[in-house]
């Protein structure tokens, strides 16, 4: 969306939207807002645009980009057992079990 917003802010100098645009946008996304909200959206949204516009307007021509958090390793744990099997003491304290499996009540008829 940002490259769109870039493109039409280059045709214009001031990229915003009015109560009729945020009426047509509601509409798209199936939301109902009223008339005070249509104008509220309008103001906020046209703010946000032009943040960024102002943010395209910067020259970023020699800046390396920052560090990603993807870019370092994750740190994996071993993949190996770390408890003992417990199975037959905690099916001593199941309420029903039966060959060695928890028997429970039916949910779904």
């Amino acid at each position: 969306m940002i490259t769109s917003v870039s493109v039409l802010s280059r045709e214009s100098k001031h990229m915003s939207l009015d109560r009729e645009q945020v009426r047509k946008i509601s509409h798209l996304a199936r939301l109902r807002i009223s008339e005070p909200e249509a104008v509220a959206y309008a103001e906020s949204l046209s703010r946000i645009l032009d943040l960024i516009e102002q943010m395209n307007a910067v020259d970023t021509k020699g800046v390396a980009p920052m560090a990603h958090p993807n870019d370092a390793g994750l740190r994996l744990r071993p993949d190996a057992v770390t408890e003992t099997n417990q199975r037959e003491k905690f099916q001593a304290i199941a309420p029903a079990v039966q060959a060695g499996l928890y028997l429970v009540p039916k949910v779904i008829e």
